[in-house]
């Protein structure tokens, strides 16, 4: 009997062996893809656009990882519609706009374009040899230590851009296009442009607007650069930098760009703001390939491919704050398969990428293996509990934490002792109580702690957002006080396909034993 059936199972595991063979050829395919026009090297430039090439930025960059929820970027659909989820979650950058078209002979001078998204009312914009003059920037110096810091203004902190704070050497052949005006040196963009496709929409000072407006083109012998950067470089401003929920909205824009203008490693970013340092730089530098703060720079440097990376405020993650889209997470294999604009798992390959920036394996589920010190032969869950602690979190404040859930440490001791006196009446699985105090971990044990959950429970706070993280199959409980209702960790939830389960309280005080009850049912439902 087994010798007649061997052939057959032979013939099963060639076949797989195959049909994996192939789909990773399409996944190298399109994730090696680069950009419609990479910048090119420069071995005719004129001499005075050739001084003192050098680069103070390291010259490795990361490669991207291989991430199972990969979907191709490059090159966009032409016919997306506009309000689809692969539009909202970024690859509807799909008009371009040429504002400094490259030369017959591309290996001189400039370009600059963006890629527009009618779905985000956003744009992607790149340009090639694009020069900064950090004296023309008013902000702070930025990466400063915090308590060097302490009460200084935010406005200092955000970018005022002066006129040439950004140049392009516009050769007298290209055609003038941006609407700025004539001349031997000019405005790239007008005002008409900017409204146009960098609108300012709600945001009061819309820093990437600014620089753009700023933006001026000079003559190829008047574009003189002392230092360069070789390596394609991310242009970020960063708004409410020491949050976790609007940071985790820059990781993504930044994220979105690197993969809409097909860059083929990870590139440097580089901060175009005055901010001190805080924590989540550590999650910064592990997606990237470094970061630099713009006035680390002393003198006019030279950006050979340089990226703008779109505020984090016209994201999705944040615009779905106030306007619904009805997007449903699900896995790259089916959206491959059977392709649907209702449906999304674009932010499933950036909670992998995330974790696998950290070294954390993405090619398998969490374990629920038994502790070697259990008897039991039953599978433990981690139950992560994610707290609100007092921490510093940036210059103007104060230290202490707005409370949503007054009695959290009642909760979380209720729950303690819970799972410790072996009467959760759960027999088929245990408990291992997790305590989430994030304020005190690194990023990278965070990311661990998120991606070891088989269920994470918190009040409404930034430090759900991590979620964006969890592994499929995760169970998000979310304890919501009559203050804070707000969609941000529902609708993550929903763009990644995880069950979730609000508890919705009358005040800011939760029963512990209805939170016990609620965690007792959630278990049962995983199998226990």
């Amino acid at each position: 009997m087994m010798s007649k059936r061997n052939p057959r199972i032979l013939k099963i595991i060639l076949y797989m062996l195959l049909l994996n063979s192939l789909f990773l050829c399409i996944y190298f395919a399109f994730h090696s893809s680069s950009s419609p026009e990479p910048p090119p090297h420069h071995p005719h430039l004129p001499s005075r656009f050739r001084v003192s090439v050098t680069n103070n930025q390291s010259s490795i960059q990361k490669p991207w990882p291989i991430l199972p929820s990969y979907l191709p970027w490059t090159p966009p659909q032409k016919d997306l519609p506009t309000r689809s989820c692969e539009g909202y979650f970024g690859n509807g950058f799909t008009k371009r706009v040429d504002f400094l078209k490259p030369t017959t002979t591309v290996s001189e001078g400039s370009w600059f374009r963006c890629f527009y998204s009618e779905t985000l009312e956003s744009s992607i914009c790149e340009g090639r040899n694009l020069r900064m003059v950090p004296d023309r920037i008013a902000m702070s110096k930025g990466g400063e230590k915090l308590e060097e810091v302490m009460g200084r203004n935010e406005e200092v902190e955000l970018p005022e851009f002066r006129e040439g704070a950004f140049e392009v050497a516009e050769d007298k052949r290209n055609r003038r296009i941006g609407g700025g005006g004539g001349g031997v040196s000019r405005r790239l963009v007008s005002d008409e442009m900017l409204n146009e496709y960098i609108q300012e929409g709600g945001i009061g000072r819309h820093t990437m607007r600014g620089l753009v407006g700023s933006i001026r083109a000079v003559a190829t012998d008047d574009f003189v650069c002392e230092e360069w950067v070789e390596e394609p470089t991310l242009l970020v401003t960063r708004f409410e930098y020491a949050n976790m929920f609007h940071t985790v909205t820059d990781w993504y824009s930044a994220y979105v760009s690197s993969r809409v203008t097909g860059l083929p490693n990870r590139p440097h970013v580089v901060f175009i703001d005055g901010h001190c340092t805080t924590q989540l730089e550590e999650t910064w530098n592990a997606l990237f390939s470094g970061i630099k703060y713009a006035k680390n720079f002393t003198k006019p440097v030279c950006f050979r491919h340089a990226i703008l990376s779109p505020l984090g405020y016209e994201t999705a993650l944040f615009k779905g704050l106030s306007g619904e889209i009805d997007c449903n997470g699900e896995s790259a294999h089916n959206l491959w398969q059977s392709p649907d604009n209702k449906k999304t798992a674009r932010l499933s390959e950036f909670g992998e990428m995330i974790r696998s920036s950290f070294g954390f394996p993405v090619n398998r589920h969490r374990s629920t293996e038994k502790p070697l010190s259990s008897s039991s032969s039953s599978p433990v869950h981690n139950v992560l509990f994610v707290r609100r602690e007092d921490y510093l979190a940036h210059p103007r404040h104060g230290g202490k934490v707005q409370s949503r859930l007054i009695n959290e440490e009642e909760v979380f001791e209720s729950l303690r002792q819970w799972v410790a006196s072996g009467s959760t009446g759960l027999t088929k699985c245990g408990i291992n109580l997790v305590n989430g105090l994030f304020a005190h971990m690194s990023m990278k044990d965070q990311v661990r702690a998120i991606q070891d959950a088989s269920v994470i429970i918190g009040a409404h706070g930034a430090g759900l957002t991590h979620i964006v993280s969890a592994t499929p199959n995760t169970t998000i409980f979310e304890i919501i006080s009559v203050e804070f209702r707000r969609p941000h960790f529902e609708l993550i939830a929903k763009w990644k396909g995880l069950e979730y389960h609000p508890m919705h309280l009358a005040n800011s005080r939760a029963v512990p034993t209805a939170v016990i009850e609620k965690l007792k049912e959630i278990m049962k439902n995983l199998g226990c």
